[in-house]
Protein backbone atom coordinates (compact mmCIF):
# COMPACT_ATOMS: atom_id res chain seq x y z
CA UNK A 1 0.00 0.00 0.00
CA UNK A 2 3.25 2.51 0.47
CA UNK A 3 4.49 1.40 -2.02
CA UNK A 4 1.39 2.19 -4.24
CA UNK A 5 1.39 6.19 -2.66
CA UNK A 6 4.85 6.47 -3.13
CA UNK A 7 4.64 5.22 -6.77
CA UNK A 8 2.00 8.04 -8.35
CA UNK A 9 4.81 11.25 -6.80
CA UNK A 10 7.57 9.42 -8.02
CA UNK A 11 6.24 9.16 -11.57
CA UNK A 12 4.95 12.48 -11.64
CA UNK A 13 8.47 13.88 -10.54
CA UNK A 14 10.07 11.99 -13.15
CA UNK A 15 7.63 13.18 -15.96
CA UNK A 16 7.90 16.58 -14.59
CA UNK A 17 11.46 17.04 -14.30
CA UNK A 18 12.02 15.24 -18.04
CA UNK A 19 9.52 17.56 -19.46
CA UNK A 20 11.17 20.60 -17.70
CA UNK A 21 14.16 19.47 -18.63
CA UNK A 22 12.59 19.26 -22.05
CA UNK A 23 10.84 22.32 -22.33
CA UNK A 24 14.56 23.84 -21.24
CA UNK A 25 16.14 22.19 -24.41
CA UNK A 26 13.24 23.65 -27.19
CA UNK A 27 13.31 27.52 -25.52
CA UNK A 28 17.30 26.98 -26.30
CA UNK A 29 16.91 25.51 -29.84
CA UNK A 30 14.20 28.60 -30.09
CA UNK A 31 11.28 26.75 -30.24
CA UNK A 32 9.39 28.80 -28.07
CA UNK A 33 5.99 27.27 -28.93
CA UNK A 34 7.22 23.99 -28.62
CA UNK A 35 8.55 24.80 -24.93
CA UNK A 36 5.23 26.37 -23.99
CA UNK A 37 3.31 23.54 -24.79
CA UNK A 38 5.45 21.26 -23.21
CA UNK A 39 5.39 23.13 -19.85
CA UNK A 40 1.70 23.78 -20.17
CA UNK A 41 1.34 19.99 -20.12
CA UNK A 42 3.55 19.41 -17.41
CA UNK A 43 1.57 21.68 -14.96
CA UNK A 44 -1.77 20.75 -16.64
CA UNK A 45 -0.41 17.05 -15.80
CA UNK A 46 0.70 17.65 -12.02
CA UNK A 47 -2.81 19.98 -11.37
CA UNK A 48 -4.68 16.60 -11.20
CA UNK A 49 -2.64 14.94 -8.00
CA UNK A 50 -2.12 18.57 -6.09
CA UNK A 51 -5.83 18.85 -6.26
CA UNK A 52 -6.33 15.38 -4.73
CA UNK A 53 -3.55 16.26 -2.13
CA UNK A 54 -5.29 19.31 -1.07
CA UNK A 55 -8.89 17.89 -1.19
CA UNK A 56 -7.24 14.86 0.81
CA UNK A 57 -5.95 17.45 3.52
CA UNK A 58 -9.53 19.32 3.78
CA UNK A 59 -10.75 16.12 3.99
CA UNK A 60 -8.41 15.87 7.70
CA UNK A 61 -9.30 19.05 8.35
CA UNK A 62 -5.88 20.69 7.42
CA UNK A 63 -4.57 23.19 5.06
CA UNK A 64 -1.19 22.53 4.04
CA UNK A 65 1.18 24.39 1.92
CA UNK A 66 -0.05 22.57 -0.96
CA UNK A 67 -3.10 25.29 -1.46
CA UNK A 68 -1.40 28.20 -2.72
CA UNK A 69 0.58 26.02 -4.97
CA UNK A 70 -2.77 24.72 -6.42
CA UNK A 71 -3.65 28.15 -7.24
CA UNK A 72 -0.63 29.15 -8.36
CA UNK A 73 -0.83 26.35 -10.79
CA UNK A 74 -3.72 26.95 -11.94
CA UNK A 75 -3.15 30.97 -12.31
CA UNK A 76 0.08 29.96 -14.60
CA UNK A 77 -2.42 27.90 -16.78
CA UNK A 78 -4.87 30.77 -17.00
CA UNK A 79 -2.48 33.58 -18.35
CA UNK A 80 -0.23 31.68 -20.17
CA UNK A 81 3.08 31.63 -17.78
CA UNK A 82 3.95 27.64 -18.28
CA UNK A 83 7.56 27.82 -17.05
CA UNK A 84 6.45 28.95 -13.82
CA UNK A 85 3.78 26.35 -13.50
CA UNK A 86 5.96 23.55 -14.98
CA UNK A 87 8.98 24.84 -11.88
CA UNK A 88 5.67 24.58 -9.47
CA UNK A 89 4.82 20.76 -10.61
CA UNK A 90 8.45 20.44 -9.74
CA UNK A 91 8.74 21.30 -6.32
CA UNK A 92 5.37 19.79 -5.52
CA UNK A 93 6.50 16.24 -7.10
CA UNK A 94 10.24 16.69 -5.47
CA UNK A 95 8.02 17.12 -1.64
CA UNK A 96 5.74 14.33 -2.25
CA UNK A 97 8.33 11.37 -3.38
CA UNK A 98 11.10 12.37 -0.83
CA UNK A 99 7.55 12.16 1.86
CA UNK A 100 6.51 9.15 -0.10
CA UNK A 101 10.50 7.54 0.38
CA UNK A 102 10.79 8.07 4.02
CA UNK A 103 7.20 6.72 4.94
CA UNK A 104 8.11 3.58 3.14
CA UNK A 105 11.32 3.53 4.60
CA UNK A 106 9.64 3.63 8.26
CA UNK A 107 6.75 0.57 7.39
CA UNK A 108 9.45 -1.59 5.88
CA UNK A 109 11.23 -0.40 9.00
CA UNK A 110 8.06 -1.48 11.56
CA UNK A 111 7.62 -4.69 9.43
CA UNK A 112 11.12 -5.92 10.29
CA UNK A 113 10.48 -5.45 13.51
CA UNK A 114 7.34 -7.26 13.92
CA UNK A 115 9.02 -10.19 11.83
CA UNK A 116 11.59 -10.28 14.37
CA UNK A 117 9.92 -10.59 17.38
CA UNK A 118 9.78 -14.25 18.30
CA UNK A 119 6.28 -16.17 18.26
CA UNK A 120 7.53 -18.88 20.92
CA UNK A 121 9.57 -19.30 23.58
CA UNK A 122 11.11 -22.81 25.86
CA UNK A 123 9.55 -23.00 29.24
CA UNK A 124 10.80 -25.00 32.14
CA UNK A 125 8.08 -27.33 33.26
CA UNK A 126 8.24 -30.12 36.05
CA UNK A 127 9.27 -32.89 34.18
CA UNK A 128 10.83 -30.99 31.00
CA UNK A 129 10.47 -28.25 28.83
CA UNK A 130 6.81 -27.13 27.00
CA UNK A 131 7.12 -24.82 24.09
CA UNK A 132 4.86 -21.67 24.69
CA UNK A 133 3.55 -18.70 23.21
CA UNK A 134 5.45 -15.73 24.14
CA UNK A 135 2.50 -13.82 25.62
CA UNK A 136 2.24 -17.16 28.02
CA UNK A 137 5.92 -16.07 29.41
CA UNK A 138 5.63 -14.61 33.00
CA UNK A 139 7.88 -12.69 35.42
CA UNK A 140 9.84 -15.25 37.27
CA UNK A 141 9.74 -18.41 34.29
CA UNK A 142 13.22 -20.44 33.30
CA UNK A 143 13.13 -20.30 29.82
CA UNK A 144 15.45 -22.13 27.68
CA UNK A 145 17.21 -19.89 24.93
CA UNK A 146 18.80 -22.42 22.05
CA UNK A 147 21.44 -21.18 19.82
CA UNK A 148 19.98 -18.40 16.97
CA UNK A 149 16.96 -17.54 18.50
CA UNK A 150 15.90 -13.52 19.87
CA UNK A 151 15.05 -13.75 23.64
CA UNK A 152 11.51 -13.44 23.78
CA UNK A 153 11.51 -11.26 27.18
CA UNK A 154 13.97 -9.48 29.59
CA UNK A 155 15.44 -11.47 32.10
CA UNK A 156 18.57 -12.36 34.11
CA UNK A 157 21.24 -15.29 32.73
CA UNK A 158 20.65 -18.57 34.75
CA UNK A 159 23.03 -20.76 33.41
CA UNK A 160 26.39 -20.66 31.86
CA UNK A 161 27.43 -17.43 30.14
CA UNK A 162 25.41 -16.13 27.17
CA UNK A 163 26.90 -15.11 24.23
CA UNK A 164 24.81 -12.24 22.54
CA UNK A 165 24.17 -10.74 19.92
CA UNK A 166 22.97 -7.00 20.73
CA UNK A 167 23.08 -5.23 17.48
CA UNK A 168 19.65 -4.86 16.85
CA UNK A 169 19.34 -2.84 20.06
CA UNK A 170 22.08 -0.72 20.25
CA UNK A 171 24.00 -1.18 16.63
CA UNK A 172 27.20 -3.21 18.02
CA UNK A 173 28.04 -5.89 15.75
CA UNK A 174 30.43 -7.46 17.98
CA UNK A 175 28.90 -10.13 20.40
CA UNK A 176 28.52 -9.77 24.26
CA UNK A 177 29.29 -11.80 26.83
CA UNK A 178 26.57 -12.45 29.49
CA UNK A 179 27.50 -14.28 32.54
CA UNK A 180 25.23 -15.54 34.63
CA UNK A 181 23.54 -13.74 36.73
CA UNK A 182 23.75 -10.78 34.35
CA UNK A 183 20.49 -8.77 32.51
CA UNK A 184 20.22 -9.82 28.94
CA UNK A 185 17.09 -8.02 26.84
CA UNK A 186 14.95 -9.16 24.21
CA UNK A 187 15.62 -8.59 21.06
CA UNK A 188 18.82 -9.57 21.28
CA UNK A 189 20.56 -12.91 19.51
CA UNK A 190 21.46 -15.80 21.47
CA UNK A 191 24.65 -16.21 18.95
CA UNK A 192 26.61 -18.91 21.05
CA UNK A 193 25.56 -22.29 22.73
CA UNK A 194 21.99 -22.35 24.91
CA UNK A 195 21.44 -21.63 28.25
CA UNK A 196 18.72 -20.86 30.48
CA UNK A 197 16.80 -17.55 31.64
CA UNK A 198 14.99 -16.42 34.01
CA UNK A 199 12.22 -13.42 32.71
CA UNK A 200 11.72 -10.85 34.66
CA UNK A 201 9.30 -9.20 32.63
CA UNK A 202 6.69 -10.36 30.73
CA UNK A 203 6.92 -9.79 27.00
CA UNK A 204 4.03 -6.82 27.06
CA UNK A 205 6.96 -4.81 29.24
CA UNK A 206 10.20 -5.95 27.59
CA UNK A 207 12.45 -3.74 26.01
CA UNK A 208 11.72 -5.07 22.27
CA UNK A 209 8.03 -4.85 22.61
CA UNK A 210 8.92 -0.93 24.13
CA UNK A 211 11.08 -0.79 20.83
CA UNK A 212 8.09 -1.76 18.17
CA UNK A 213 5.90 0.42 20.36
CA UNK A 214 7.73 3.52 19.75
CA UNK A 215 8.54 2.82 16.26
CA UNK A 216 4.59 2.37 15.35
CA UNK A 217 4.00 5.92 17.50
CA UNK A 218 6.79 7.74 15.43
CA UNK A 219 5.44 6.19 12.30
CA UNK A 220 1.71 7.83 13.08
CA UNK A 221 2.34 10.77 14.38
CA UNK A 222 3.36 13.92 12.63
CA UNK A 223 7.01 15.32 12.76
CA UNK A 224 6.72 19.06 14.82
CA UNK A 225 8.26 20.71 11.92
CA UNK A 226 5.23 19.03 9.62
CA UNK A 227 2.80 20.74 12.10
CA UNK A 228 4.47 23.97 12.37
CA UNK A 229 5.26 24.04 8.48
CA UNK A 230 0.87 23.43 8.05
CA UNK A 231 0.77 25.86 11.03
CA UNK A 232 2.13 28.96 9.18
CA UNK A 233 0.87 27.92 5.91
CA UNK A 234 -2.75 28.03 6.73
CA UNK A 235 -1.97 31.48 8.27
CA UNK A 236 0.03 32.33 5.13
CA UNK A 237 -2.96 31.64 2.51
CA UNK A 238 -4.90 33.88 3.70
CA UNK A 239 -2.54 36.42 3.49
CA UNK A 240 -1.47 35.53 -0.47
CA UNK A 241 -5.27 35.66 -1.62
CA UNK A 242 -5.54 38.74 -0.43
CA UNK A 243 -2.41 40.19 -1.84
CA UNK A 244 -2.74 38.56 -4.95
CA UNK A 245 -6.53 40.22 -5.24
CA UNK A 246 -4.99 43.71 -4.57
CA UNK A 247 -2.65 43.53 -6.58
CA UNK A 248 -4.70 42.08 -9.53
CA UNK A 249 -7.31 44.96 -8.67
CA UNK A 250 -4.96 47.89 -8.68
CA UNK A 251 -3.34 46.82 -11.85
CA UNK A 252 -5.88 45.58 -13.58
CA UNK A 253 -3.90 42.47 -14.53
CA UNK A 254 -4.98 38.83 -13.88
CA UNK A 255 -0.89 38.29 -14.64
CA UNK A 256 0.16 40.52 -11.84
CA UNK A 257 -1.95 38.32 -9.35
CA UNK A 258 -0.81 35.07 -10.72
CA UNK A 259 2.46 36.29 -10.14
CA UNK A 260 1.95 37.08 -6.48
CA UNK A 261 0.57 33.98 -6.11
CA UNK A 262 4.03 32.07 -8.06
CA UNK A 263 6.39 34.42 -5.61
CA UNK A 264 3.96 33.45 -2.48
CA UNK A 265 4.15 29.50 -3.31
CA UNK A 266 5.89 28.71 0.00
CA UNK A 267 8.77 26.42 -1.48
CA UNK A 268 10.44 25.74 1.73
CA UNK A 269 7.46 24.39 3.51
CA UNK A 270 6.78 22.38 0.77
CA UNK A 271 10.67 20.88 0.16
CA UNK A 272 12.26 21.12 3.87
CA UNK A 273 9.34 19.75 5.56
CA UNK A 274 9.67 16.00 3.50
CA UNK A 275 13.47 16.53 3.97
CA UNK A 276 13.27 16.73 7.85
CA UNK A 277 11.06 14.16 7.87
CA UNK A 278 14.07 12.25 5.81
Amino acid sequence: MTGTRAAGPRLLLIVAAAGLAGGGGLWALRATDAAGVTWGAVTALALVPATWWVIDAARQRRLGADVVAVLALLGTLAVGEHLAGALIATMLASGRTLEGWASGRAQRAMEELLRRAPQRAHRYVAGGIETVAVEDVAPGDLLLVEPGEVLPTDGVVASSAAVLDESALTGEAVPVEHPEGDTARSGTLNAGGPFDLRATTSVADSTYAGVVRLVAQAEASTAPFVRMADRYAGAFLPVSLLMATTAGLLSGSLTRAVAVLVVATPCPLILAAPVAIV
